[in-house]
């Protein structure tokens, strides 16, 4: 008789100590993240939005193994939404979940014929996919009692909305690693915010997560999303630095230095005999940052 079961290569010293770097990598950029901005605190109830995608398996793998680690106690509940979609395999997550033993709850809202209703045949769906998927997420958390939301937005997520404001927009302006949301009443995680998009496809590979595609508006190849996408990924295999700077810039800003008059009060703007080391030194030569982190 024919045996059905597949088994994984044995994994070479090299692998297993690259795997080993990559792990510990991931772990202590999320926990970095979390303790930067304060994600997570004593006692919350963190809902971890999964969508099936290798970011959110990711981020709900890295915040179990956190959460065994970490000096202050929190409960996790994985969330997913069932946005009826045709031919989504509705039993892969309840399996997953049940597996691993963690508290789950699948919230099933056919947002995927409002999307398809409203929207004309080959333009974008994101938009109003993401409005209507995080009002029904807002509402779960209020009902499951979650103090914070997470989801699985990485650097590079961070970066492309950060380019595409500043392009299409003609605004500075990009998905945070913490917020408040729309409607008030949740606080929003990003614990993934500082982990490149490159570590987590590594990771998922390693760990083998049931992945689920979306074929709603993950294929639609004419996103601008994805042109910025392109971009970065360019940058990266020239010279690493330019998203890893572009990134700590976000973290660095010097209102005086832009044109903000809402940032700064460039019209009430006088000398006052004070020295100041940040003055005029904008058009100094760049001192480039030898770092990727």
């Amino acid at each position: 008789m024919e045996s059905t079961l597949t088994f994984m290569p044995r994994k070479t010293e090299k692998e297993r100590i690259d795997l080993n770097k990559l792990s510990k990598r991931i772990m202590r950029e999320a926990g970095r993240a979390i303790g930067d901005y304060n994600m997570i605190e004593q006692g919350d109830r963190v809902m971890v939005c999964l969508s099936g995608g290798k970011d959110s398996y990711s981020m709900l793998d890295i915040l179990m193994t956190l959460k065994s680690r970490a000096p202050i106690d929190f409960e996790i509940i994985a969330v997913n939404l069932d946005q009826k979609q045709p031919g989504f395999p509705a039993e892969v997550l309840p399996n997953y979940l049940t597996n691993l033993g963690i508290p789950f709850h699948i919230e099933t809202e056919d947002t995927y014929s409002i999307v398809k209703r409203l929207i004309p045949e080959g333009k974008t769906t994101c938009s109003l996919c993401s409005r209507l998927r995080r009002g029904v997420l807002y509402r779960v958390a209020g009902e499951l009692g979650a103090t914070k939301i997470a989801l699985g937005h990485h650097r590079d997520d961070i970066l492309a909305t950060f380019f595409l404001n500043l392009f299409y927009g003609a605004k500075m302006k990009t998905m945070p690693p913490k917020l408040v949301s729309d409607d008030g009443r949740n606080t929003v995680i990003r614990p993934l915010a500082y982990i490149p998009e490159s570590d987590l496809i590594a990771y998922s590979d390693w760990k083998q997560f049931p992945i689920i595609p979306c074929n709603l508006c993950g294929s639609q190849e004419n996103l601008k999303r994805q042109e910025i996408g392109r971009m970065l990924a360019e940058w990266d295999k020239k010279d690493p630095r330019r998203a890893w700077n572009t990134f700590k810039a976000l973290a660095n800003i010097a209102p005086s230095h832009l044109m903000d008059r809402n940032l700064f009060d460039f019209a009430g703007l006088k000398p006052t005999g004070v020295p100041n080391a940040d003055g005029d030194k904008a058009f100094d030569p760049v001192v480039l940052d030898e770092g990727c982190d």
